[in-house]
């Protein structure tokens, strides 16, 4: 008999696996199997998230609604903004925006209409409209402020601006945008001569921008930037548009107006005086900002996607990360997202025409997207969804599951070719879209008035892309258009609606003589603000006089003028 071994053995590799585990080995050896496999097979593949709640739910929501004295866009009112804030704040935030273009907000105290609320958030708006701040950075020969060619801040030498901007029949359109923005983009910026006003092609106001009169800079106030939940009468964001005094945007409150009062959304605005520290007091135009607030009043069962400057309407996969450089959701974030705009830049651009005019119905509000169209040439606007400023947002309904379009940033409007019809273009030269030829992606030509030697690297410009300027294009340089817009005013398809939209907008813009009423109350209102008469005379007329161009040369339209059947 062997003696006893009484040296002590290490536990076996089994002894050391739990006992659970040990009587469960069989289900937890196939779970491994079935990650090895996974891992192996797709492992390099990309994993895109997706919300698949049918939630309606906004999660932002407004815990202190500061009450006011009286309404915040109540155009029957004098109205009166103060803005005080620290220099030091104020000059950091100009060394970063000289610097990189930063726009970074800083603290502020605003009291508007005698209500104080302390520390909101301010922040410059726009982007060419900036560039004169930033002296010659991104600049354009010559040493011309803003880095346009001549010296232009937002626009083009001789107000030569590119054609067909807006998607007419047969071309495409032209933009001009040194960072993928509009000359007048969300902040606005250039605007037609004729001081307020505009209402006359050629060119575009060239604000003399600066730091040491920040009661002229475009600013956008926050009022729960640094308050969380707090909004002042239901906003949360208040727009202070580029122009003062004497250039203050009549022409934008005049679009504004007119849209109002035809059953499709429109911002609301007023006039106002607005005095920063211990400057000057200057009057400015007050405009709501596209935010979540007006995102559910336009519909509180829809979705609204606001397009960026910068971004395009191509189809770029089912990553949803891509389509974040172009459209950024302003309600019902976490609860929805950006695949149903995914959904219909894919339709948009792999169906046939054919597949387009009888499907259309079933991925947009065609009537509503009617009167869209129908509205901007009618006010002559040329910076609209197919504009430099890409100035336009998708509502999603929640419960047809269609898509409708809303405009919003008109300080471009009333400065193209009052003779232009329906199907015409918008240009901000003055002229017509050569006969819808040239000036687009297609017609391969450089359109009509733009410069030859625009700055290197300015979109659009011949070494600001890849050679292919239909691919330029569509990522949103100078000569971009929209593919919705176009194919829907190219196909034959279409016609009856849009003239039907055309009629009914002509004559409750024009024939009804509203536009010229609107005109005398924003001449009481800018009067009541402080603008001096002899501005507001000038201002005013330059703007009566273009609507009674528009007026009388649509009136001579047949197919504008009388209601007969259009057939498509």
């Amino acid at each position: 008999m062997s003696p006893v071994d009484d040296t002590p053995r290490g536990r076996r590799l089994r002894d050391r696996v739990p006992v659970r585990l040990r009587h469960h080995w069989k289900p937890a050896g196939a779970l491994c199997a079935g990650l090895a496999v996974m891992l192996y097979a797709f492992g390099d593949a990309r994993v895109s998230p997706y919300v698949t709640s049918a939630s309606r739910v906004e999660a932002d929501t407004i815990t202190d609604d500061v009450k006011g004295t009286v309404g915040l866009y109540d155009t029957s009112v004098r109205h009166s903004v103060q803005l005080e804030y620290k220099q030091t704040d104020f000059d950091k935030m100009m060394k970063e925006f000289k610097k990189d273009g930063t726009k970074d907000s800083i603290p502020a105290d605003l009291t508007i209409d005698g209500v104080f609320l302390s520390d909101v958030g301010i922040r410059l708006k726009g982007n060419s409209t900036l560039m004169s701040l930033r002296g010659n950075r991104g600049g354009g020969p010559g040493g011309g402020q803003g880095g346009m060619p001549g010296g232009a801040e937002g626009g083009m030498p001789g107000g030569g601006m590119p054609t067909g901007g807006t998607g007419q029949r047969g071309g495409q359109g032209g933009d001009a945008a040194g960072d993928g923005q509009a000359p007048g983009d969300a902040a606005g910026g250039g605007q037609a001569p004729g001081g307020a006003a505009g209402g006359r092609g050629g060119g575009m106001t060239q604000y003399n921008l600066s730091a040491d009169k920040p009661e002229e800079l475009p600013w956008l106030i926050k009022v729960d930037e640094y308050v969380e939940g707090r909004a002042y009468q239901g906003e949360r964001e208040i727009s202070l548009r580029p122009g003062s005094n004497a250039q203050v945007p009549l022409n934008e409150a005049l679009a504004l107006a007119l849209i109002d009062g035809t059953g499709e959304p429109a911002e609301r605005y007023g006039l106002t005086t607005l005095k920063v520290n211990n400057r000057p007091t200057a009057v400015r135009l007050m405009v709501e900002n596209p935010d979540t607030e007006y995102a559910e009043a336009v519909d509180g069962e829809s979705v609204l996607y606001k397009a960026r400057a910068g971004g395009t309407f191509d189809y770029q996969g089912d990553d949803p990360s891509k389509y974040e450089t172009s459209f950024r959701q302003l309600n019902k974030v976490g609860s929805q997202d950006l695949e149903p705009v995914m959904k219909l830049t894919e339709w948009v651009e792999k169906a046939s025409d054919k597949e387009f005019a009888a499907d259309l119905d079933q991925h947009v509000d065609v009537n509503s997207f009617a009167h869209y169209v129908a509205t901007q040439n009618l006010l002559m606007n040329f910076d609209d969804m197919a504009g430099p400023g890409k100035n336009y947002l998708l509502g999603y309904d929640l419960n047809s599951k269609k898509f409708s379009v809303l405009g919003w940033d008109y300080n471009l409007t009333f400065s193209g070719d009052a003779t232009a019809g329906p199907d015409d273009g918008m240009s901000m030269g003055g002229g017509r879209p050569g006969g819808g030829q040239g000036g687009g992606p297609d017609g391969g030509d450089q359109p009509d008035g733009m410069p030859q030697d625009m700055p290197e690297g300015f979109p659009g410009a011949p070494d600001g892309g890849d050679g292919d300027d239909a691919a330029d294009a569509r990522r949103g340089g100078m000569m971009s258009g929209h593919a919705l817009k176009e194919r829907f005013l190219e196909l034959d398809a279409f016609d009856a609606v849009y003239r039907t939209a055309y009629q009914d907008l002509y004559e409750k813009f024009y024939a009804s003589g509203k536009a010229t009423k609107t005109l005398d109350d924003l001449a009481e209102q800018a009067t009541r603000a402080g603008v001096p008469a002899k501005d507001v005379k000038s201002a005013v007329g330059t703007l009566r006089t273009t609507v009674t161009q528009r007026t009388a040369a649509l009136a001579k339209d047949l197919s504008v003028s009388k209601s007969e059947e259009v057939t498509g």
